[in-house]
Formats: structure tokens, sequence, C-alpha cells
């Protein structure tokens, strides 16, 4: 009798560690995966609130996929921050900027004559300010912190040439960031 109640203690314990271990390993990937509401929150920190209201909101799904979290009712579209970089970088931009960033990503050549706008105003992940395809620091790439801030892509050359294009910018004031690639682009701060 003592080895069979010692037994279902033994199982009973077993079964509340068990037990006591799932729910902490569901809460642990709660956490990890914000809730839909929460991505909303989050890319509408990226641009004013006028644009973010009527923005449609997508997120990035683990296979490179976008999912459609709100469709939205003017021409702008914002992310939630990744989790995956080391900073908030929510973003949110119009049509011809999501053409330009589709092409950078793709390795492609952005679309000609169609200026864009891009917020950024929770910040941005530190990035090169050099190579745009640079996913960590090093001593060639020249790495800039970025705060809050906007873009401006797609325009002509000449635009680009009005503001600072080097190496290690003053990123306190507009400065071009890539400048000589493809996808140079205005850098303006915000505070």
């Amino acid at each position: 009798m003592y080895a069979t109640r010692t037994t279902y203690l033994a199982a009973l314990i077993v079964s509340l560690l068990m037990a006591t271990s799932a729910a902490a390993a569901d809460k642990t990937a709660a956490k990890k995966a914000p809730s839909d509401a929460q991505l909303i929150a989050s890319a509408m920190r990226a641009a004013p609130a006028g644009v973010a209201k009527g923005a449609t909101i997508i997120a990035m799904n683990a296979d490179g996929t976008a999912r459609t979290l709100r469709k939205g009712s003017n021409d702008f579209t914002c992310m939630p921050d990744n989790p995956e970089t080391p900073g908030p970088d929510p973003m949110c931009m119009d049509k011809n900027a999501m053409e330009w960033a589709q092409a950078w990503m793709s390795h492609k050549p952005p679309p000609t004559g169609k200026l864009g706008v891009m917020y950024m105003l929770s910040g941005g992940t530190d990035a090169s300010n050099t190579d745009p395809y640079a996913t960590k620091p090093d001593a060639s790439n020249h790495w800039v912190k970025t705060g809050p801030h906007i873009m401006v892509v797609g325009a002509d050359a000449a635009f680009y040439d009005a503001y600072p294009k080097g190496a290690d910018p003053d990123t306190s004031v507009p400065y071009v960031m890539w400048a000589g690639t493809p996808y140079q682009h205005l850098m303006a701060p915000v505070k």
C-alpha cells in the first residue's frame, strides 16, 4: 500500500510539474507572438496619426510573405516593429515608397520618376550607411544609429546632391544614406 501511495504521489507531482512547464511554455510562446491588435498598434506608431489611421497594416510571416492585418483607406502601408532586430523599426510608406522598398528587397532597380515617402517615427534599427544589404556592422560598412526619421526615396539624383553624402554622417541633420547606389535616399531626422 505504501508503494502504491508513493507511486501515486510521484505521478501526481510529475503531472503537476509537466502542467506547470506546459503553461510556462505557452506563456513564453504567447510573449513571442504578439496579437494582431499589438502588431497594428506597433505599426501605427511609425507615422503621424492622420496617416496611420487610414493606412493598410501588414505583417511579415516567417516565410517572407505579407499578411494584411487591416485594410486601409489611403495609399499608405504600415508594418510593425520587427522583433528580430535590436531597435524599434515600425515603418509606414506611401505607394511609391512601397514599390521602391520591394525593388530594394528584391535586388532590382527601383522605379524611376516615382518620389516616395517613408515614416519611421519610432526610430529605426541601426544600419550600414554605405551597404544596402549589410546585416551587421563591420570595419568597412559605416554603421549608423538612426533615431526617429522620415525618408524620401526615388528622387532624381540632383535632389540628393543638396545633402551630405559622407560615409559617416551627422545623423542629427538630413543626410543621404546609401549614396551612389540605386537605393540612395534622404534620411531626415525628426524630434
